[in-house]
């Protein structure tokens, strides 16, 4: 690993210089909101971003994707992955990739997952603006972000970028960069460890103890329709959610009706039909039927369910589901801090 260190008045030459070498997508304003975008020009990046309305998991598992295309002659993958470079990830959102990269490539390797992610150098960077409904700091502290190829800290007069992998270390020809000193190193230690203090919602628990309580309440039917009473069920929560990766496969037939393609989308288990199974001639059973079921079933994903595989919860803290909740019942900090208080 190397420490380096760029003046602010380089930075914008070495975005133009990774820019002009291959695709670099980053955080982009999206009217009063940010989103991942590919960037055409080093002015704009944003990285004082909050969040982004939606997670870079994106480039690697889009909403929509498709896994093949079939014709008369026979059909073919249409993966086409190239060389890019992922710039401004917030250590919470690249905690999430470190679990979609182990779900995706564990057992049944996911080749249209990971052909995307495997050709991709991760920038994260520094959180500069906090948002309204973070928690990143109390949720899974003992999961360390891991995924990343190199970080990059905003200080005094320039940015500090570590370098963690080779890939992050082919970046450094890019810019201007020197070496790093330890007053700088301290300054960016600090300015990381500052924004943890700055979330403006806590857990009140660890992680265990939230595993083993938030488990203990799944016979609690009264509170979870309690909790379940304003969902309109439409899904956004897991939509916005860096950590979700359930999707459907549809099949669609041109109007030629010899061709067509196999194409997977984004789903969760908040909406009504996800948990819908044909039973053939029209007819279908629907196990999570109720609201109910289905809130509580987010929150035993979240909080406990995937704890052992992933090291800690499937949660990290980014706010989105919170922010984009219509009915504003899917804060997990509430949630979970009124089950802990149960």
């Amino acid at each position: 690993m190397t420490a380096s260190f760029i003046r602010s008045d380089d930075f914008a030459a070495f975005v133009t210089a990774i820019i002009e070498a291959g695709p670099v997508y980053g955080p982009v304003a999206k009217r009063s909101r940010f989103a991942f975008a590919r960037l055409e020009t080093p002015e704009e990046l944003r990285l004082d971003y909050d969040v982004s309305i939606l997670p870079p998991k994106k480039l690697f598992f889009p909403p929509a994707q498709d896994l093949l295309q079939f014709d008369e002659a026979g059909f073919r993958a249409p993966l086409e992955p190239t060389e890019k470079v992922l710039l401004g990830v917030h250590f919470y959102d690249v905690k999430a990739i470190d679990q979609t990269d182990l779900l995706f490539s564990e057992r049944n390797y996911d080749i249209n997952y990971m052909a995307h992610r495997e050709t991709t150098t991760i920038v994260a960077a520094n959180i500069q603006t906090v948002s309204s409904r973070a928690f990143f700091a109390s949720v899974g502290a003992d999961v360390q972000p891991k995924g990343h190829d190199a970080f990059l800290t905003a200080i005094a007069g320039g940015y500090v970028l570590e370098t963690l992998t080779e890939r992050g270390g082919a970046l450094l020809k890019f810019g201007a960069f020197q070496p790093a000193t330890d007053a700088q190193l301290k300054e960016a230690a600090a300015v990381n460890a500052a924004v943890l203090e700055q979330c403006p919602e806590k857990l009140e628990h660890g992680t265990e103890a939230i595993a083993a309580k938030v488990r203990a309440a799944f016979k609690n039917e009264a509170m979870w329709t309690a909790m379940a009473a304003d969902c309109f069920s439409c899904g956004t929560c897991n939509t916005v959610c860096p950590t979700c990766y359930c999707f459907d496969v549809h099949d669609t037939w041109n109007v030629d009706q010899t061709s067509g393609q196999r194409t997977r989308y984004w789903d969760g288990c908040l909406t009504e039909d996800f948990a819908k199974c044909s039973l053939g001639e029209g007819a279908c059973e629907n196990f999570r039927e109720e609201r109910a079921t289905r809130f509580r079933h987010r929150m035993m994903r979240k909080a406990t369910y995937l704890n052992e595989k992933l090291g800690g919860p499937a949660c990290v803290g980014c706010g989105r589901c919170s922010a984009g909740c219509t009915a504003d019942i899917a804060d997990p900090v509430r949630i979970i801090n009124q089950i802990m208080a149960s």
